[in-house]
């Protein structure tokens, strides 16, 4: 594990539930289509594109920092990108989301993923990281999906409002389901791994959607391949955050999976999570639309979450999910300002 000290960036001291001089904050999402300078890129590349061009991803990566006074960095691509290390097709639809070829929904198809994920088909994430380190001076956050978010959509074939064709696989083929997470879970493992070869400083696992499964489910067939990123990620000596949204019956089970830092979605006060896991940091978590709120509103709230997180170490306030692509970015300067204005406990 890196050793924590007192030249350590905030973010990472929050990470790991040590002293800092102010909240820490990022933003999930934070290079998007919220920003004009991002519109502008994407009037002549798509986002799978800007996602395979390291130098584009870099930019897109580097705006938010220049507009805000932010405490991290985050890689810019996309969950489903390390797929293709499986040989698994698939594009990214404007307005729609990732669309895969030829969904993964029987033991054949779950065959034919490569069982020895081609790396070479991710250098040019392994290039973004490494250009972002020599051009920035907040730390790094590198991701992943987590095995059940990316699988919903090999097996959906795209995104889904409730994960039918999923959670019929899990039930009438559970050998075939339980696969298909390992071998995801071992193309994370690598990926992540390739992500803090190449600098990355901290790590956000992404399980947008399990919070459609029961505690039962999640147990059953979810929490042992998503541990075995966590404990994969832990050797590695970095930090790293477990996400999820809907999640607030599961939060006892993400927790066995694994994660520095519990990052929770707004419909969950932080106050119950810190008491359920006093030994964790955790992140978030205003609610995204409050960026549409008149400024005192957003000021309340935003004072409302810090309350939860009750100033005491191991908080890094962030949205309880990705900014939205219409929020206001005079209100997003609000927020980042206020975060930081806002003395913590150094207790």
């Amino acid at each position: 594990m890196n050793r924590v000290t007192t030249e350590t960036p905030r973010f990472l001291r929050a990470c790991r539930s040590q002293p800092v001089d102010r909240t820490p904050i990022w933003i999930m999402r934070q290079a998007g289509r919220y920003l004009p300078e991002y519109r502008e890129i994407r009037k002549s590349h798509t986002l799978l594109e800007i996602c395979r061009a390291p130098e584009l991803a870099c930019e897109v990566a580097l705006q938010p920092l220049r507009r805000f006074d932010l405490d991290a960095a985050i890689l810019f691509s996309d969950l489903l990108v390390p797929v293709a290390a499986l040989g698994v097709d698939f594009d990214i639809v404007e307005k729609s989301g990732p669309v895969v070829g030829r969904p993964v929904r029987d033991r054949e198809a779950v065959g034919s993923l490569k069982l020895s994920p081609d790396l070479r088909e991710l250098e040019c994430v392994f290039e973004t990281v490494r250009l972002l380190r020599k051009a920035i001076s907040v730390p790094l956050i590198g991701f992943a999906g987590a095995p059940f978010t990316v699988g919903s959509y090999l097996i959906e074939g795209g995104p889904s409002r409730d994960f039918r064709q999923t959670r019929l696989l899990m039930l009438r083929e559970p050998e075939v389901f339980c696969d298909l997470m390992e071998r995801l879970a071992d193309l994370m493992i690598a990926y992540v791994s390739g992500q803090a070869a190449a600098g990355i400083q901290a790590v956000q696992i992404f399980d947008s959607w399990v919070g459609v499964l029961s505690p039962a489910d999640y147990r059953r067939h979810v929490l042992r391949p998503t541990r075995r990123i966590f404990q994969a990620i832990a050797k590695l000596g970095i930090p790293s955050i477990h996400f999820g949204t809907g999640t607030a019956a599961l939060l006892d089970h993400m927790a066995e999976a694994g994660g520095d830092v519990l990052g929770v979605d707004w419909r969950i006060p932080l106050g119950q999570v810190r008491a359920r896991f006093p030994e964790r940091a955790v992140q978030g978590n205003l609610d995204p639309q409050a960026l549409f709120a008149p400024g005192e509103v957003l000021d309340r709230m935003i004072d409302e979450v810090l309350a939860e997180a009750a100033g005491a170490p191991g908080h890094i306030f962030n949205l309880g999910h990705g900014i939205l692509p219409e929020s206001p970015i005079e209100n997003v300067t609000f927020m980042v300002e206020a975060v930081h204005s806002r003395t913590v406990r150094m207790d």
